[in-house]
Order: C-alpha cells, then sequence, then structure tokens
C-alpha cells in the first residue's frame, strides 16, 4: 500500500470529478489542476493550486503547453525506491504527483462530425492528457492513473479505508486501463485522419471506396456493458461503443428490461429500415427480416398499415418508427405485445401510455448512418462499404410493352426499399394504401428464387391481387416471374443482368405485366 498525498487533475469530462476532489481533499490529498478543471473544483469549495504554481511556468499557446514540463513529468515517473531518481527530483526540486486524474478531448465526436475541418480535427488531438497517462501508468509502482470516472467511487472507497492509501493491485488495474485508453484514442486520431484525402479536406469531401479503404483495419470500441448471453444462453456477449454518442449502440434507453444481443441486432435492423422513408414510416421486424412495414400521414396510421400486413408475425417483434412517437400511436402500440420499439423521440404523454408495459423497451436514437460493415470470417474480418444504394442512385428502365401505371410505381419503389432489409434470396409483395406504401407479403431466405416467391404470397394475409412485387437479384429463368404473376402482382422491379433477361422480359409481356430494371442488386447475406 502507498499513501497518496498529492494528486493532478485535469480533465475533459467532469462527471463526478467534483465529488471525487472533495473525498480525496478529505484524505488529506493535495490537488493540483489545470484551466477549467481547476475552476470548477474552486468553484465547488475546494483549494487547488494552479499546474503552473507546480511548475513554475505558465500556460502557453491556447492551453497546448501546460503539463508538459520536468516538474510535471518527473514527478510522476520518478521510481520512490531508487535513490539517484530521489536524488534527482530533490536537486531540482520536484514534487512527487501520487496520482494522476485524466480524461482526454472529446476527439471522436469532433471528427465524427459531417463537415469538419482538419484544423479543427487536429485542435481536439490532445497531446499533454496521453503523455501524463503514459508516463504515470509507466510507474504504475507509485503512481495510480485514473482514466475512467466509473472508478472515482471504488478508488475513494479503498482510500477512506486504508488511511489513504491504495493496493498495488489496483494501481496494476488501473495502469493496464490507462494504455488501453491511449491505444484506443491514437488508433481514433489514426482512422480519422486516413479517411480525409488532402490535408485541408473535410469528411464531406468525396472519395472512391478504394481511397478510404484502411491500410490497417483498426477497432476502436470501447466496452459499454455485458449482455446476459449472446444469441443464445451459452453464448458470452457485450456491446462495444464508438465513442459518438449515436446509433443503436449508443440509444437512451427510456424504458424496459435490459436490452439483448438479439434485440440489438433487430433494432438495428428495424431503425435502418424505417429511416430509408422520408414520409412518416414503421417497419415491424422479426429475427432481423422484416414481417411489416408501411409509411402513412401519420405514424398511427403507418402502424396499423404494417401490423395489418402480417400480424400474426408481429408478436414479440421489433418495431423502429422514423418520427416522433404521440399518444395516439402508442394508444395503438400498446395493444400488441412487442420486445422493443426504437424512435427519434418519444412524447411524454406516448412514454406514460408504454409505461403500463414495464418490460417493453423504448429506445430513443441519435441517428448514425452505417459506413462500413465487418463480417468475420476465419482467419480474418471481410469489410466492406455499406449498402446505402437507393433508387436515387440509378435510373430505372422500364424494359416491358406495358409501363407501369403511377401507382404500382408507388408501390414498386416501396417494394425495393423494403426488398433492401430482406434476407436474400428475397421476394417482397406491395401495394398502395391511401398514396402510401404498405408490404403484403415477404419471401425471406430462401435457398430458390422460386421458393422466395411462392413463400411470400403464402405469407399474405392481405389480397395479392393488384400488388407489385420486389426481387433483391435478378430472375435466373421466367418461372420465378410467372410465380409472382400467379400470385396476382401486376408489375415487377428487379436489377436485370441475368443471361435470360430476354426469355424473362418476353415473359412478363405474355403474362401482360410491367417490368422495371434498376441496374442494382440489393443481396443481405447476413
Amino acid at each position: 500500500m502507498s499513501k497518496i498525498t498529492r494528486a493532478l487533475l485535469s480533465v475533459t469530462d467532469k462527471t463526478g470529478l467534483l465529488d471525487f476532489a472533495k473525498r480525496l481533499n478529505a484524505q488529506g490529498v493535495e490537488l493540483v489542476s489545470t484551466g477549467g478543471t481547476a475552476k470548477m473544483l474552486r468553484d465547488g469549495g475546494l483549494s487547488v493550486s494552479d499546474i503552473s504554481d507546480l511548475t513554475g511556468f505558465p500556460e502557453m499557446l491556447d492551453g497546448r503547453v501546460k503539463t508538459l514540463h520536468p516538474k510535471v513529468h518527473g514527478g510522476i515517473l520518478h521510481i520512490r525506491s531508487n535513490a539517484e531518481h530521489v536524488a534527482a527530483v530533490n536537486e531540482h526540486a520536484i514534487q512527487p504527483i501520487d496520482m494522476v486524474v485524466v480524461n482526454l478531448y472529446a476527439f471522436e465526436k469532433t471528427a465524427s462530425r459531417p463537415g469538419v475541418k482538419l484544423a479543427e480535427i487536429v485542435e481536439n488531438i490532445d497531446i499533454g492528457g496521453p503523455s501524463m497517462v503514459r508516463s504515470a501508468a509507466k510507474n504504475y509502482q507509485d503512481v495510480a492513473i485514473v482514466t475512467d470516472a466509473a472508478d472515482y467511487a471504488a478508488i475513494a472507497d479503498e482510500m477512506e479505508a486504508n488511511g489513504g492509501s491504495l493496493s498495488l493491485p489496483t494501481k496494476w488495474r488501473l495502469a493496464k486501463a490507462a494504455f488501453a485508453t491511449t491505444a484506443a484514442y491514437d488508433t481514433a486520431i489514426a482512422n480519422a485522419l486516413e479517411k480525409l484525402p488532402e490535408p485541408d479536406g473535410t469528411h464531406e469531401q468525396p472519395a472512391t471506396f478504394e481511397d478510404v479503404l484502411p491500410k490497417a483495419l483498426r477497432l476502436n470500441l470501447s466496452l459499454k456493458g455485458t449482455l446476459r448471453y449472446g444469441e443464445n444462453p451459452h453464448q458470452k456477449a457485450a456491446v462495444y461503443t464508438d465513442g459518438t454518442d449515436k446509433g443503436i449502440a449508443n440509444a437512451k434507453q427510456l424504458q424496459g428490461k435490459e436490452l439483448s444481443f438479439n434485440n440489438l441486432v433487430d433494432l438495428d435492423a428495424c431503425w435502418d429500415l424505417a429511416s430509408e422513408f422520408t414520409e412518416p414510416a414503421v417497419a415491424i421486424i422479426k429475427h432481423t427480416n422484416p414481417c411489416g412495414v408501411a409509411t402513412g400521414d401519420t405514424v398511427a396510421d403507418a402502424y396499423r398499415n404494417a401490423l395489418a400486413a402480417d400480424p400474426i408475425s408481429a408478436f414479440g417483434g421489433v418495431i423502429g418508427i422514423n418520427r416522433e412517437v404521440g399518444a395516439d400511436a402508442a394508444e395503438e402500440i400498446a395493444r400488441l405485445f412487442v420486445e422493443a420499439i426504437v424512435a427519434p423521440k418519444f412524447t411524454a404523454e406516448a412514454v406514460e401510455v408504454f409505461a403500463r408495459k414495464k418490460n417493453l423497451r423504448l429506445i430513443e436514437i441519435d441517428p448514425a448512418p452505417a459506413r462500413i460493415a465487418l463480417k468475420q470470417i476465419s482467419g480474418g474480418m471481410l469489410l466492406q462499404d455499406a449498402d446505402r444504394g437507393s433508387l436515387a442512385d440509378v435510373e430505372l428502365k422500364v424494359v416491358t410493352r406495358r409501363q407501369p401505371t403511377p401507382e404500382e410505381l408507388t408501390a414498386l419503389k416501396f417494394a425495393w426499399t423494403v426488398c433492401k432489409y430482406v434476407k436474400s434470396n428475397a421476394i417482397v409483395y406491395a401495394r398502395t394504401h391511401e398514396r402510401h406504401g404498405q408490404s403484403v407479403g415477404i419471401g425471406a431466405g430462401q435457398m430458390s428464387r422460386v421458393d422466395a416467391a411462392k413463400f411470400g404470397a403464402q405469407k399474405a394475409v392481405l389480397p395479392l391481387t393488384g400488388t407489385v412485387a420486389a426481387s433483391d437479384a435478378f430472375f435466373p429463368f421466367a418461372d420465378g416471374l410467372e410465380t409472382v404473376a400467379q400470385a396476382g402482382a401486376t408489375a415487377i422491379i428487379q436489377p436485370g443482368g441475368s443471361v435470360r433477361d430476354n426469355e424473362v422480359i418476353e415473359a412478363a409481356d405474355k403474362l401482360g405485366i410491367a417490368m422495371i430494371f434498376t441496374g442494382m442488386r440489393h443481396f443481405r447475406h447476413g
């Protein structure tokens, strides 16, 4: 055990720091601090020495130089059991620093902001902080390095129980966490700068995918929390955050049971699908596949239409909504048993309605569009650009004699969007309902496209006559198209590109249905 007599505190995130500093002060620890941290502690009633009092040198260059000084790093790095080290610090009047409390500039949040300039990114690269963290962690036998506010209470408890001292195992644990912190920080910097093709560029600057493929795949994610288990009870699982406070991993849970691995996967899928639409949209997901999707004038209208598509499968599902949810929609949704609901906002009245269902997980999200997709394979990882392709990116080509009607075209575009989120092979039947899109039957994850067409028709609760259909990839033979037409669809949208496209077009013309080629495929293998 070694006693803590002097602590240097310099943090960006000041959460919990004042209470921690008061507990240190109560143990007789002298507090030394910098800039805004020192002001906050003084405002809280504590006596604090400025870093310039310790170094005898003022902060300069807009705060870029304040802790980079021998009297800081000598105070941290000297080994207390080394007589030569002790003599050296005594000769230069260097005072020991026994604890360093540091967290770093919020680099990830700045670097991830769209359009952020390189100058601002560079200005948010912390220099003094990581240097102090590494110095303290290197000399962990004598110095406690604290980089996580979650550790404050336990450290203070141990000191209070041991006369102001901390054990070597505690300091070793803190040192390991500190080195992980600086490693993650450097990774974040390298990843952000690699995305900028020019020194004066921004994150909005266009670049080909090949230009931004990293030469080394550096994952910079922090443990947010463990999960009860993975996809199945015998699998361990956890969720990690990218530090941006955006997306499903960082969403705010308003109520309900702990989120499971499967909940998070489904929430991500239904949120992405609902987010594809500009009008109010609701996506009901089961095992990552949509079972009911619709748009409407209001969230309540969209929900009713989505549920009507497959009310049986919707039971126990997860719902994504792209608008604020009010009381009227909440009353409708609360009648169904669902695992979780994600939306950008819930009104206070909606939260009150859902509060009757205590186990229902209610999630508010700050959107974060996916940029890359990762897949682990044995011996490595696969990386690809996220599938952000939409019909706005392609020129639709009507390849049949019959043109789709305006109503069919609306339904086709809707079906194509939904199809993008259905596991391959995928067929989606859809229709327009009061000018808005509504799924009717979804055939997902079949080994044969004909089977996907048959399964989608079998799943339909609403009438199929007069619907349209979307296929995530081309029809290799005419039989898939014929199956869709026999089910009642009058128009089809598909990528095209088969060597038998002419046979498929000929079959469509014989059946009198309209067909559009997109030239874009939407395979979704998992």
